[in-house]
């Protein structure tokens, strides 16, 4: 019954049983492709139930490679981003202080990559999006300039640091250590 449930899913074949369920879906995803995994892992089993272990653990990972790269189509939501708002934040910042850097590391990436980090840095939204409706407005100063691992270090766990507690993390731990 499990290769009929699995025979539903496979789009090349008409038949099966309707009746799998959000595992099989996944075991499928898993392997269907992956042909080559799939006889191992299949191996690895046969191993198992032929030493009458009912409780061994199975691994067939290999820690170096995994397969990536298929296509998947997603439907969500996103809020909306104004990309006029992030050039005159950061046009605003290179006028008043001749450079975009980091606001909470001072991270500059002109000063490292020269003309190749010309213009780059990230924009944060101190508040968050999506707490904003339809009609929520955002100032220039309820945006920050993050370098991409100041942005991921805000966004890493929640609840989000705020610059300043960013700021401070970063402080604390150059004064503690010498990362530059």
């Amino acid at each position: 019954m499990k290769i009929a449930n699995l025979q539903y899913i496979d789009p090349d074949r008409p038949s099966g049983l309707a009746a799998g369920g959000k595992l099989d879906r996944e075991i499928w995803e898993e392997f269907a492709y992956d042909r080559p995994r799939l006889r191992q892992t299949a191996a690895a089993i046969r191993e198992v139930l032929s030493t009458g272990q009912t409780n061994a653990k199975i691994d067939v990972s290999d820690d170096e490679e995994a397969s990536e790269g298929r296509t998947l189509t997603r439907l969500h939501k996103s809020k909306e981003r104004n990309r006029a708002l992030v050039k005159k934040k950061k046009a605003k910042v290179l006028k008043e202080s001749g450079k975009l850097a980091c606001e909470a590391c001072s991270f500059d990436f002109t000063e490292v990559y020269g003309a190749h980090g010309e213009g780059f840095i990230e924009c944060h939204h101190t508040r968050p999006l999506h707490t904003l409706d339809a009609i929520g407005k955002t100032k220039l100063s309820d945006l920050a300039l993050l370098c991409a691992n100041c942005h991921r270090m805000v966004h890493a766990k929640r609840p989000w640091l705020t610059i300043e507690q960013l700021q401070k993390i970063v402080t604390q731990n150059l004064t503690a250590t010498s990362f530059y």
